[in-house]
């Protein structure tokens, strides 16, 4: 009898920790960090196995090894470097029952922790994924590799029968235990992710692409979903688009019914996330025979949407023991059913967001253990002006957040947006892919046609999650049109879906969700001791993480009318000062902060990268003014690919430039402080900027008494309070008839209030960016009269990414925004 992944949950359960507990900080355990010599560390796989959690990081791009560890980390949190050790970039991981083992990258381990090694000589690549045997699942399972790669592994030997070549070796270099005779895949895309079998066939997903557009324009075809059958094969395309996850309701250890439970895979395009569903029941007619079924839902955060698929890591639908699984998935965690199939697919739901990047997570015991990708030493594509020559870290690192479930819950606000058509030709009669509907409050759909001809679109719902569809209205739109829909928070439905009803040269149909944003504007408790504008008596410095075999955060600590001074802090928060001037002298120059990034006028605050400019609301009138510690950071990365800006008393989050760049940013909390610099170290976001006399539990002080840093989560600053903030593209300006403002950000606001004057008539335009890829269209226009003031407060179900203004008369005008 298979052993429930409950049992198992619990036989790996997490002692009672004693008062000895090892020091923490929001769930993050510095001794636990990991460390790499290569220029990433990411948590590839987090498993409770054998009265142990078993974690496992990986480097890029290292199929033959690397100085990558497999972790044991011991109930009362000793962490274990397992000497048989190998490396490489593993994700892949699964239990099988019949043998009691945990198959986790090239590691094997029973029951009594005695770890075996398949070596990459025998099994070369960067093993992603594991799947039970189609035919001898007793014995045998699967490893696919990022690379296309196939092998079948026997579990009692070890022995590795190569079924698909794994595209590191080429062919003339396979040795005869690699066997030479495997196929060559001519599977579009790379970058492989998820695998799992059920209903006769193994599923595989890749999520990137070898065309050099990906590495620019995520909109890029790109990534693949697969199947294959039996030796001899290639893998079969299902679909061309970025996938990652592949799993089942039996998790990690593969379907108990696998000729009838259903598989699910996640992926995206640039439109939005999409949900696969294989399953052997059709809603309508109950056939036996397996089909693909195909969903879509939000998207919260930009920063995975590279068609690279680079900075995707290895989103996860888990077992967390709860009523429903638990799915990560573009920065959103989500409610995912355990029953999900085309006939029963009530019930996926938004929980929060989040700024982590996580390569995987598991219940241990009553805590949740993510295994994150914090802190790369190089920043691949992610290099932008705004942070000047800011070195990287001096050593990739990254390490374990420890959260109670109930933590899901309390992070970022919900936000979601995406489309089912982007500018797309779509033919008559054809029903889009369902689009979620249910879980947000506030929820809009922006109809755009390009076309030369009226379109008519027939809005359907699926109103329990049953696949009967029903018609809830009919739109038109004019040539070249758009119109805007609200729907009601108690309109009904699970999801929705469209069809045109002519042909349609090009049209985009945008949705745009959110949840209130309940957060207070004033900050928690935690916060206190960074210092606020007011602040006089403060000490700040700049961050870095040191290399070579330090492994301690560096901080060059300056103070009004005091010489700067170096200090050390390592695991145990133990900020020290030292005796280094070539230290410092080398700190000062390789982790500076830029200054003139940002320019405020009377309008508001005004970035200027490659691709445009850009305005942003102020929080607080005093971050115009520079402070006593001189410049302050605006930009740098603290999760692996992805810009933490600080701006104007706001912290947003910045997508590289390869997943949308600055069009693409959101706001994440408004602050209000003056911090000086922020930085990642050993899986905590430290931040310098605070009070002489700062105490408390998230504030660690120097040694001598003369500093102090705070310490915390990076998704702490959730906590900080709602964003806010005022500002807009004009104010007191004088404009040109029919030439567009810049853009102003309006995403990611709860209550938005907008003011308008004028010094001559004139009939201003709204004009609204729906997408951030400039797909501009008209909101609303309003005649303004000299000395008197128009106001407007934006339905709370209507979203953009960024407003503009055109004034038919050249006049003085103000348009100004109040976010609250």
């Amino acid at each position: 009898m298979k052993p429930t992944l409950t049992s198992l949950l619990l036989l790996g359960a997490l002692a009672t920790l004693t008062a000895q507990e090892p020091r923490h900080i929001s769930g993050i355990y510095p001794h636990l960090a990991m460390f790499n010599d290569e220029g990433e560390c990411g948590t590839g796989a987090v498993v409770p196995w054998a009265d142990r959690l078993w974690v496992i990081t990986y480097g890029p791009h290292l199929p033959f090894g690397s100085s990558d560890k497999l972790y044991e980390i011991t109930p009362d949190l000793k962490q274990v470097v397992r000497p048989e050790s190998i490396g490489g970039t593993p994700a892949n991981r699964m239990i099988h029952t019949e043998t009691q083992q945990l198959l986790i990258g090239p590691y094997v381990i029973d029951q009594e922790r005695k770890v075996r090694i398949i070596p990459p000589a025998l099994m070369p690549g960067r093993l992603t994924g594991n799947a039970r045997h189609l035919t001898d699942p007793a014995n045998k399972a699967y490893y696919a590799t990022m690379e296309e790669g196939l092998y079948e592994v026997d579990l009692r030997s070890l022995e590795v029968t190569g079924l698909i070549r794994d595209g590191n070796k080429p062919k003339p270099d396979f040795s005869k235990e690699t066997q030479p005779a495997t196929v060559a895949s001519e599977l579009p895309g790379y970058h492989g992710k998820g695998l799992f079998s059920g209903h006769g066939r193994l599923v595989y997903a890749n999520n990137g692409d070898r065309d050099k557009k990906v590495l620019t324009d995520p909109s890029t075809p790109s990534g693949a979903l697969a199947e294959w059958t039996s030796p001899g094969q290639d893998w079969q395309l299902v679909r061309r688009n970025q996938f990652t996850e592949v799993t089942g309701p039996g998790g990690i250890m593969g379907n108990a019914h696998p000729e009838k439970d259903p598989i699910w895979s996640i992926g995206w395009d640039h439109r939005s996330l999409i949900l696969m569903c294989l399953s052997a029941s059709e809603p309508t007619d109950r056939a036996d025979t397996p089909a693909w079924h195909a969903y879509r839902l939000p998207k919260s955060s930009h920063s995975y949407d590279g068609a690279h698929g680079w900075n995707t890591e290895w989103p996860r639908i888990r077992d967390i023991g709860e009523d429903d699984l638990l799915m990560t998935m573009h920065g959103t965690f989500w409610k995912f059913p355990r029953n999900f199939t085309p006939g029963s697919s009530a019930g996926i739901s938004p929980r929060s967001n989040y700024l982590k990047v996580i390569g995987d997570f598991a219940r241990w015991g009553d805590r949740l253990v993510l295994g994150c990708d914090d802190s790369a030493n190089k920043e691949f594509l992610n290099v932008r002006k705004a942070k000047g020559n800011l070195a990287g870290p001096g050593k990739s690192q990254s390490n374990l957040w420890f959260v109670t479930p109930d933590t899901l819950d309390q992070l970022g606000p919900v936000i979601g947006r995406g489309a089912v058509w982007l500018e797309d030709e779509v033919k008559a009669s054809t029903p889009s892919d369902p689009y979620l509907f249910a879980g947000y409050k506030h929820r809009s759909l922006q109809l755009v046609s390009h076309s030369d001809h009226e379109v008519s679109i027939i809005i359907q719902t699926d109103l329990k999650g049953d696949g009967k569809w029903l018609e809830k209205q009919t739109v038109n739109i004019a040539p070249h049109g758009s119109q805007w829909l609200e729907f009601l928070s108690t309109e009904p439905g699970v999801w929705i879906r469209l069809i045109s009803t002519t042909e349609a040269q090009k049209i985009s149909a945008v949705f745009h969700y959110r949840n209130d944003d309940t957060r207070p504007v004033t900050a928690s408790s935690i916060f206190d001791g960074i210092a606020g504008p007011e602040d006089q008596s403060v000490t700040g410095g700049v961050l870095h993480a040191r290399g070579a075999g330090f492994r301690t955060l560096r901080f060059l600590s300056s103070a009004p009318d005091q010489p700067p001074a170096i200090y050390d802090m390592g695991s145990a928060f133990d900020l020290s000062p030292k005796d280094d001037p070539a230290g410092l002298s080398w700190t000062s120059k390789n982790a500076a902060i830029p200054e003139g990034v940002l320019e405020y006028d009377s309008a508001s605050i005004l970035y200027t990268d490659e691709k445009g400019r850009w305005r942003l609301p102020r929080g607080h009138s005093a971050s115009d003014q520079q402070s006593s510690l001189g410049a302050e950071r605006v930009c740098r990365e603290v999760c692996t690919e992805r810009d933490l800006f600080n701006a104007g008393g706001t912290f947003f989050e910045l997508p590289a430039e390869n997943a949308g760049g600055f069009a693409k940013i959101r706001p994440v909390t408004t602050h209000n402080r003056r911090i000086k610099d922020y930085a990642s170290y050993r899986g905590l976001l430290v931040i310098s900027g605070l009070r002489t006399d700062a105490e408390g539990p998230h504030i660690t002080r120097s040694t001598d008494g003369k500093t102090a840093l705070w310490t915390g989560a990076v998704d702490d600053l959730w906590k900080f309070g709602k964003p806010r903030g005022f500002g807009g593209p004009w104010k007191d300006t004088s404009v040109t008839a029919n030439v567009p403002s810049d853009p102003y950000l309006f995403t990611g606001y709860d209550q938005k209030h907008l003011t308008l004057t004028s010094d001559k008539p004139a009939k201003i335009r709204l004009e609204a960016d729906i997408t951030g890829t400039g797909l501009w269209v008209p909101y609303q226009e309003f005649e303004v009269a000299p000395a008197a003031p128009v106001h407007h407060t934006f339905p709370a179900a209507y979203g953009a990414y960024w407003l503009r203004f055109v004034s038919d008369t050249s006049a003085i005008v103000t348009a100004q925004l109040k976010y609250d």
